[in-house]
């Protein structure tokens, strides 16, 4: 699972959620932009900083998400970081969050860093140890459902819905979160079909979200079009091939490889490759 560029994109559409999981209020979000950074003349490459956008007494965040054995992680990240001040030079302080599945894969030897974990500078959080998903926030408990077992992230999900519905009453950040629980159970079930994942829930909540519902009624279009020029029959084929073609930038937004996209379209590596190719060039800076 690809789970970095999830928690990417979590603390990218929802930067709330990242300040509940260190303890502060959700509203500490409104003062700080997401973004990652590169350290000029060098390989670093700082993929999860949270940037104050007003006041010198908040704290700039660095954020790394380990999900693999690195025994390498805080001696690259402190040099990140030295690097990145360096350049820099801002005028707020520091911190850096550090984000695990569980305990097991913390290796990396801190003898020679101990004082930025004493004095708080450098934080560890190991997700299975939030506590009970039903018990957390709807934002932290997304996150948990990374690392709980298929067994019970059946019914984590289940529940993860009814309460996204329940109680994000905000729109668009209540898409936001199913979008990303649809994700997440694309990665934790790759053997199964997407009926198969909608029929687990016994609802169409996936087919709810934006993506599937931009990629299907594209698809659609294309299959009466082609169905009126081409047959029925034809027409039909045509469009679920379009329909395929057009959820391709679409799931390589949600952070899915190429090589997973096409496992999940059906489609060839080859294929995918083309589309892509045939895209405008992005127009971030």
């Amino acid at each position: 699972m690809k789970t970095d560029s999830i928690f990417y994109r979590l603390f990218q559409e929802l930067p709330s959620i990242f300040f509940e999981l260190i303890g502060n209020p959700p509203q500490t979000a409104e003062t700080y932009q997401f973004s990652s950074i590169e350290i000029k003349q060098t390989a670093f490459r700082i993929d999860g900083v949270f940037l104050p956008t007003q006041g010198e007494e908040n704290p700039i965040y660095f954020v790394e998400v380990q999900f693999q054995t690195d025994t390498e992680i805080y001696s690259r990240l402190f040099s990140e970081v030295s690097l990145y001040l360096r350049q820099n030079k801002p005028k707020n302080s520091w911190r850096g969050v550090v984000i695990y599945p569980n305990r097991s894969l913390d290796t990396a030897d801190i003898k020679n860093y101990s004082e930025f974990f004493t004095s708080q500078r450098i934080s560890r959080i190991y997700l299975n140890e939030l506590g009970e998903t039903a018990s957390l926030p709807v934002g932290i408990a997304t996150m948990k459902l990374v690392v709980d077992e298929e067994d019970t992230a059946i019914k984590s999900a289940r529940q993860l819905i009814d309460r996204t519905q329940q109680e994000i009453n905000i729109e668009p950040q209540r898409r936001q979160l199913l979008e990303l629980i649809e994700t997440i159970l694309v990665y934790k079930f790759p053997a199964m079909s997407r009926e198969e994942i909608e029929g687990m829930f016994g609802l169409s909540d996936l087919k709810k979200t934006r993506v599937y519902q931009e990629g299907k009624q594209e698809g659609k279009q294309e299959g009466k079009q082609e169905g009126k020029q081409e047959g029925r029959q034809e027409g039909r084929q045509e469009g679920a091939r379009e329909e395929k073609l057009r959820m391709i930038p679409l799931l390589l937004r949600l952070g899915l490889s190429f090589e997973e996209t096409a496992r999940e379209l059906g489609l060839s590596l080859e294929e995918i490759q083309q589309e892509m190719q045939k895209q405008p060039p992005s127009q971030d800076t």
